[in-house]
């Protein structure tokens, strides 16, 4: 019974969501006593055949998706405005009432799944990642982690409504962070440390509370890891999260092979750039502003504009990139524009059952928008491509597959970004400073990802002792030819920015793998275009159905993150850098 997804012109124009065969057309969540029927009807149905357990996995999968789907609605609606109780109380129902009572029938149902008699006769192939899957979750399951995982939930819901309230007042306007922080984009150094301080000053408010949290975070964590019988949460999380392809130690070693070959083109890039502004040591205010002493690039005036600007991009590199936008845009889904009381960050949302997605950010008119708007875009167009696939499982590739797709779309889309910057000057500008970002992407996650090592390996630590170790690990990877002089009270604090500790952790070192892979997609694009974006397009669709180095090499790459492949590539960033 395998069902062939559609032609891709296809997936980008049908916005219908596909019927339902077995849920009823009109069925919505309003309780948990109108779900509970069909997981008992899964639960006790009776199985003769090998096509029966294939339509048993169908209807098992669009009961997923229908779940799916309601709750990603309830967090877009929290996220979109944090200061809503009844968005945050319609979040939290499904959190508190839906998902503890549905986690044991998800187990049962994945034991009725290995325990049939028709498992094997199914295609092993076609369903071997699946499988494999099911098998580690089963393995996982704790029944005693249900409450805390509904806890931990209401908890993470804490730090987007702490993070999303804050705000500074510059020139005698309030403003949210993100469109604080455009401010360090400013020629003037004064403007750009008076920004840089309120922020800082800003997120010291709640530096405490967010420690607390944190640590009530690693606490729970910590006893969900051990109730499964790990030895700390990492370990517990690199099972959850299916890595079957690499272990913690590869891990390590990539963070050594960052500080080996690519910190050392930062801090040379860091060199170039004091010498370039004639400043006699550079502060962290110094590090976004154009050396140029130009004014801030300034590629979009509104949300409108950005979104327009973005479809025309799209729809240049390929025009079934660019349907997926505008189909996007007729259905309502995307909330852009920076505002008070929204959660922070942007994101892909996918949608299991209608197959659109939703793509959620903060823009305030600067070049890091058109590429937030660029990477998540790429996502979506993964889950186009994906929409049509048999099982919701296979529309979940794991994120080294999920960040390839948007990192790649960032890099290959910038043939042309002269519909953001018309002028030749502004976009080798704009080029240039999104390579060195790309650069930079990896210290930053090495830091991260090794940060996050340390406190699950050390999940009794201090607060104070949490302040000294990232200290310690941000002073390795990041910023070593800046001067912090009168700005230690910050330093310690760093990490609370990065929303991914508190909501999605060790969702983080897979960044650095897809980017390296997306270097390598663009390093083919730049060497035959169509056939380099015809590979991109064909390992996305495979969605989840096929392990991480098989998806690579169907883009025509390699799932590899030695030094030697690192350098490599960091070499024909550096290479197209100095061709601008």
């Amino acid at each position: 019974m395998n069902i062939a997804p559609a032609p891709a012109h296809e997936l980008a124009t049908d916005t219908q969501r596909p019927a339902r065969r077995y849920l009823p057309e009109a069925f919505v969540v309003t309780d948990w006593a109108s779900l509970e029927s069909y997981f008992e009807e899964l639960r006790d149905r009776t199985i003769d055949s090998a096509d029966e357990l294939e339509t048993w996995l169908l209807d098992r999968s669009e009961l997923e998706s229908v779940l799916s789907e309601d709750l990603a609605w309830r967090y877009i609606r929290m996220t979109s405005d944090t200061q809503s109780q009844e968005r945050a109380e319609a979040f939290q129902f499904f959190v508190n009432e839906v998902e503890p009572q549905a986690a044991p029938y998800d187990h049962a149902l994945n034991e009725k799944l290995m325990a049939s008699p028709y498992l094997p006769e199914l295609d092993q192939d076609r369903y071997r990642v699946f499988i494999r899957s099911v098998r580690q979750a089963l393995d996982i399951y704790r029944a005693e982690n249900i409450p805390l995982k509904t806890e931990i939930s209401t908890k993470q819901q804490q730090y987007a409504a702490t993070v999303g309230a804050m705000t500074v007042t510059l020139d005698g306007q309030e403003v949210t962070l993100p469109r604080a922080a455009d401010n360090l984009k400013n020629t003037d150094r004064t403007v750009r440390a008076t920004a840089y301080q309120a922020i800082q000053e800003r997120r010291l408010q709640d530096a405490q509370a967010l420690d607390q949290l944190f640590t009530e975070l690693v606490t729970l964590r910590d006893q969900m890891a051990r109730n499964a019988g790990f030895t700390n949460f990492r370990d517990y999380m690199f099972a959850a999260l299916g890595r079957f392809d690499y272990t913690a130690e590869d891990c390590f070693d990539f963070h050594r092979a960052i500080r080996e070959t690519v910190v050392p083109l930062i801090d040379d890039l860091d060199l170039e750039r004091r010498q370039d502004l004639g400043l006699p040591e550079l502060r962290p205010w110094d590090l976004d502003v154009d050396t140029s002493g130009k004014a801030p690039l300034r590629p979009f005036e509104t949300g409108e504009e950005l979104l327009e600007k973005t479809i025309t991009v799209f729809q240049r590199l390929d025009p079934f990139l660019g349907e997926c936008l505008r189909t996007m845009r007729q259905m309502g889904h995307l909330d852009l524009e920076s505002r008070k009381g929204k959660a922070p960050g942007g994101y892909n949302y996918p949608l299991d059952e209608t197959g659109v997605p939703f793509i959620f950010m903060n823009a305030t008119a600067s070049l890091r928008d058109v590429v937030t708007l660029l990477h998540e875009g790429g996502h979506a167009v993964h889950s186009f491509l994906t929409r049509r696939l048999p099982l919701s499982a296979d529309k979940h590739p794991p994120s080294e597959v999920a960040e390839l797709a948007s990192m790649s779309m960032e890099l290959m889309s910038m043939d042309y970004w002269d519909e953001f910057f018309p002028d030749p000057d502004e976009l080798r500008r704009a080029k240039r400073t999104h390579l060195e970002g790309v650069l930079e992407t990896f210290p930053w996650v090495a830091t991260i990802d090794k940060f996050q090592h340390w406190v699950y390996e050390n999940p009794q630590h201090t607060e104070a002792e949490r302040h000294q170790r990232w200290t310690e690990i941000f002073d390795e990877f990041n910023q070593r030819t800046v001067s912090w002089q009168g700005l230690d009270t910050y330093k310690p604090y760093l990490w609370q920015k990065q929303l991914h500790l508190y909501e999605v952790p060790f969702y983080y070192i897979e960044y650095a793998m897809a980017q390296l892979g997306a270097i390598a997609v663009w390093r083919n694009y730049r060497q035959d275009a169509q056939q380099g974006l015809d590979a991109y397009k064909r390992a996305l669709a495979l969605g989840y159905t096929a392990p991480i180095g098989e998806i690579y090499e169907a883009a025509g790459i390699r799932f590899d993150f030695s030094t030697e492949y690192l350098r490599s590539l960091a070499d024909f960033v550096h290479e197209e850098m100095a061709k601008l």
